[in-house]
């Protein structure tokens, strides 16, 4: 179980750097972000949901 779920969140960052690599953010936003998410793989691709170039929520 501990390895489909290790397996799974690396899949998922994965993605995350891909997406983040093709983004219309600047070389040092892309950077950033995929420092964020390979240093805390899990918190830095939640954090990249809800925050990155495509946010999920809004701020007003």
């Amino acid at each position: 179980m501990t390895f489909l779920l290790t397996f799974l969140i690396l899949l998922l960052d994965f993605w995350a750097i891909v997406n983040v690599a093709q983004s219309a953010a600047s070389t040092g936003m892309k950077i950033g972000w995929a420092a964020v998410i390979v240093l805390f793989p899990f918190a830095g691709l939640l954090v990249w949901y809800l925050l990155g170039p495509k946010a999920r929520i809004g701020f007003a």
